[in-house]
């Protein structure tokens, strides 16, 4: 590990370096003693039943929530100490549809190119590159809660890349949207993995970790496995990642 500034070192080839990361509210561990190594450029899912720490475990990687115990490094920053830092690497997509109903799609966009520090000239660049690549160059006036589903979803992540984010979390991006459109959303993720962002996704739909390239999987706030899809049914004999995922959790 060598240091490449004040505010962050670097891990050789990984995005995320994590060690004993814990969590407790009161006598509750949500989180406990997470070891995780992403590679940069990976699709990374992270998946686990509801409570079993993925969002928690995603919150504090985002600099969002204080850990109780234990290390993070996230795009060369360490998590708990540079959140300012922190902020312009990383990109993050909550599960809840987090922009403002309110506002048009050109409205987000600057809103929260404003948050990431883009304004002016750089903004409008970004803005005329992302909006059609996410299907939405024709809805720029159209407000965001009008919008269908699935292209809320597009858009809360063009606003999550705006500032070209190292290290991209999406939790649970597809929630609720229909086959296509999730189909469609990862062809979205593929691209930002293809030009060299680390995706880091949690998701409920089992046949979605089969477009990982490695898996983990949580259980009461422990990871259990972490391999390839195709590593994980090996080890368990389960015949797709719905069966793998059982095998493990009911273990």
């Amino acid at each position: 590990m060598s240091a490449t500034s004040s505010t962050s070192t670097s891990v050789d080839g990984l995005a995320v370096h994590v060690r004993g990361l814990t969590r407790r509210f009161g006598d509750f561990t949500a989180v406990d003693g997470l070891d995780l190594d992403v590679r940069e450029g990976e699709i990374f899912g992270f998946l686990g039943a509801n409570g079993a720490g993925k969002t928690t475990a995603i919150r504090m990687l985002c600099g969002l929530l204080q850990p109780s115990s234990g290390s993070a490094m996230v795009a060369g920053v360490e998590v708990g100490r540079h959140a300012r830092e922190l902020k312009r690497r990383i990109g993050y997509m909550s599960q809840r549809f987090s922009l403002y109903d309110d506002l048009t799609v050109d409205e987000n966009v600057e809103f929260f190119g404003g948050i990431y520090g883009l304004e002016g000239a750089p903004l409008r660049e970004r803005s005329e590159e992302l909006l059609p690549l996410l299907g939405l160059a024709d809805r720029r006036r159209t407000q965001a809660g009008a919008l269908p589903l699935g292209y809320k979803q597009r858009l809360a992540l063009g606003c999550s890349l705006l500032h070209r984010p190292r290290v991209l979390f999406l939790d649970e991006p597809t929630g609720g949207v229909d086959p296509v459109a999730r189909r469609r959303f990862w062809d979205l993720i593929y691209a930002q993995a293809a030009a060299g962002t680390t995706v880091f996704v949690t998701t409920h739909y089992m046949d979605e970790a089969e477009y990982c390239g490695r898996v983990s999987i949580m259980v009461q706030g422990k990871l259990v496995a972490l391999d390839t899809p195709g590593g994980l049914k090996a080890l368990t004999g389960g015949r797709d990642m719905q069966d793998v995922f059982l095998r493990l959790v009911e273990a």
